[in-house]
């Protein structure tokens, strides 16, 4: 097996994609090669403008966990995920946007952060990615 992470990012929560983007600058800090795959709710925070316009996580309460783990994160000084995505993509990270999903809720390239994305693909192109790596692990 390879020193690779592959990451499937089925969720748009945003706790989820914090999640994944902490985990893939982890992987990638340790000197291991990292690639997230986006896809269906998760491939929607690529959309421009909206990386971190999801919500936290299912247990919402109308908006008020997310405002109470917001303040709590700029207390920590946890980064922002523009931060992590700009520093994921600076140590070599990958993405890879599901070209089903876009088929299937209707997302055109021009509404995708195309800047962060390096490949489109379907299962394939994730199983490809993922049949080498060392971790592999679906947010």
């Amino acid at each position: 097996m390879g020193n690779k992470a592959v990451i499937i990012v089925h969720s748009g929560d945003m706790d989820k994609i914090y999640s994944a983007l902490i985990i893939g600058n982890g992987a990638l800090s340790m000197g291991l090669d990292a690639s997230l795959y986006f896809t269906f709710w998760g491939l929607q925070r690529l959309k421009k403008g909206a990386l971190d316009k999801g919500p936290l996580s299912k247990m919402h309460m109308l908006g008020l966990v997310k405002w109470i783990v917001k303040k709590r994160m700029q207390k920590a000084n946890v980064a922002s995920l523009e931060k992590l995505m700009k520093d994921y993509k600076e140590l070599g990270g990958r993405i890879i946007a599901c070209e089903m999903t876009m088929e299937i809720m209707g997302i055109r390239k021009e509404e995708l952060h195309t800047e962060w994305i390096d490949e489109y693909g379907a299962v394939g192109t994730y199983i490809h990615e993922a049949k080498d790596a060392s971790i592999t692990l679906f947010i």
